[in-house]
């Protein structure tokens, strides 16, 4: 488990660093949207990976830091790695979304390009830190890097008016860092009795730690592209977060990529917000009636989307929610 003291302490050590970002409520839903795409780096993952960073010794950041990353935990890392002063090298797939890579470039990371997908870019990453001594820091296997993303639920009972009230808080979820970090902080924040459940949301197009939580076992996952590109791969053998998803989380659930591309769209007609689809995953488990309980919270966990990819999916489905959600 992950003592709520961590996350506390983590809170303090980001203050000043990060935003906290707006919680609006949409009274016809019923929901609570909490933008993380509104984040520095427009995403949730600059809290575990600055948290991480500010609890290294000096040695280690002397070594130079190496992570994988489909975009977002790079872009958070090199915000660390340039606060510290340290170098930061980025595996990263050879199809990665090339608006994230632009970004980890323009902000001094080095970059390693991989053929294959994000589990390559990982396998090869991990390798290379071992080889090359330096200091590995994963996007979601790492106690402080779960309790850095944790800090996101305390901001949530500071902005929620009846925290008691919420029935679901649903999250997105690829290695399982954010749910990890978000389940260690309700259970820290309030009694069971009183407690959310949380639901976890993944792609149908690579389920892998869906498949974990359900089955115990990742193999046999047969992956695909996904819109969600920052939620796919395989986690890490062994990861931390199998079993804190398995103690923390209520229930998971998988949406379709007309799901996502439709919640991408929805999110921009109705709220004027662009988000990715690692972030749409969670809006559409509860727009689907995937997650029915209300109020519920929805995590929008990043914003970080190829312009003329989201364009088009607005052109293609904005049209028929106009019709559906003209009331």
């Amino acid at each position: 488990m992950i003592p709520p003291e961590w996350i506390e302490e983590a809170r303090r050590r980001l203050a000043g660093q990060i935003v906290q970002t707006p919680l609006t409520f949409d009274p016809q839903l019923n929901i609570y949207l909490k933008w993380e795409n509104r984040q520095k780096t427009g995403s949730f993952k600059i809290r575990g990976a600055l948290n991480k960073v500010l609890c290294l010794e000096q040695p280690a950041v002397e070594r130079g830091l190496v992570t994988a990353s489909a975009g977002n935990h790079g872009q958070g890392l090199a915000v660390a790695a340039q606060l510290v002063g340290a170098a930061l090298t980025v595996f990263v797939s050879d199809h990665a979304v090339p608006a994230k890579l632009a970004a980890m470039r323009a902000l001094g990371a080095e970059l390693q390009l991989v053929p294959g997908g994000y589990g390559d870019a990982e396998k090869a990453a991990i390798d290379y830190a071992a080889r090359a001594g330096k200091t590995w820091v994963s996007p979601y296997n790492d106690e402080q890097v779960i309790a850095g993303q944790g800090t996101l639920g305390l901001d949530l009972y500071d902005q929620v008016p009846d925290p008691r009230a919420v029935q679901a808080l649903v999250a997105p979820a690829g290695g399982g860092g954010l749910v990890a970090g978000l389940g260690a902080a309700l259970h820290a924040l309030t009694p069971a009795t009183g407690r959310p459940r949380l639901v976890a949301a993944q792609s149908e197009a690579s389920p892998y730690l869906y498949e974990l939580y359900q089955h115990g076992s990742q193999d046999g996952v047969v992956e695909r592209d996904s819109l969600a590109d920052g939620l796919a791969g395989a986690v890490e053998p062994g990861s931390l977060t199998i079993d804190l998803a398995r103690a923390y989380v209520d229930g998971f659930v998988l949406v379709s990529e007309e799901q996502i591309a439709r919640a991408i769209a929805f999110a921009w007609l109705r709220y004027a917000e662009k988000i990715e689809g690692s972030a749409a995953v969670a809006l559409a488990a509860v727009l689907f009636m995937q997650v029915a309980e209300r109020p519920a919270v929805v995590v929008i966990s990043g914003g970080n989307i190829q312009p003329e990819v989201h364009a088009a999916i607005c052109a293609q489905w904005g049209p028929s929610w106009k019709v559906e959600h003209s009331e």
